[in-house]
């Protein structure tokens, strides 16, 4: 059985164990260099601290999985659009546990005020992570072809969104930040 919990400060090194395996085998983030569990834990305490979900996944094994929201920019305007960041261990990918964790951190977005997630897919190729995306309804709005070097290579990102609540259909009625 999977669990889905926010995260805390116990769960770091497995997150820091499942990014580091991403940065350093996988085109789904560019850094080329995997953050240690100090870092890791900075960036966990910010998206914390600007009141937005940390998600872990865990089963028996322990975790297998993370899943946050950060807003997509600093500048005002933007303050009711979050961009979605989502990682799983190897095994765990294929099995469905990567919708199941968008669509928890989409309603924990939406209860923070998000009215848009955005996902910045890193390569085109990254077909596991567009459909888990589409299946949840987020839409492709785009392509930035070779805006990326990784592994000796060019590669793209796929941006996609998805309204969350009221999207924007209505003004909202509070600032989100």
């Amino acid at each position: 059985m999977t669990t889905i919990r926010p995260a805390a400060d116990a769960d770091i090194a497995a997150i820091t164990a499942i990014y580091s395996h991403h940065v350093l085998h996988g085109t789904g983030t560019f850094e080329t260099t995997p953050p240690d569990e100090t870092d890791m834990a900075a960036r966990r305490a910010d998206v914390l601290s600007k009141g937005l979900p940390y998600l872990v996944l865990e089963d028996a094994s322990g975790v297998i999985g993370f899943a946050y929201c950060n807003w997509f920019k600093p500048r005002p305007a933007y303050r009711f659009s979050a961009e979605d960041s989502i990682y799983l261990t190897p095994g765990a990918a294929g099995r469905g546990l990567g919708r199941l964790m968008l669509t928890e951190l989409m309603a924990q977005a939406e209860r923070c005020g998000v009215r848009k997630l955005i996902a910045v897919i890193g390569d085109s190729a990254n077909l596991g992570s567009v459909g888990v995306h589409r299946s949840c309804g987020f839409a492709q709005v785009g392509v930035l072809h070779s805006c990326g070097w990784k592994f000796e290579r060019w590669l793209d990102v796929v941006l996609m969104e998805c309204p969350l609540g009221l999207g924007d259909s209505a003004a909202p009625a509070q600032s989100a930040r």
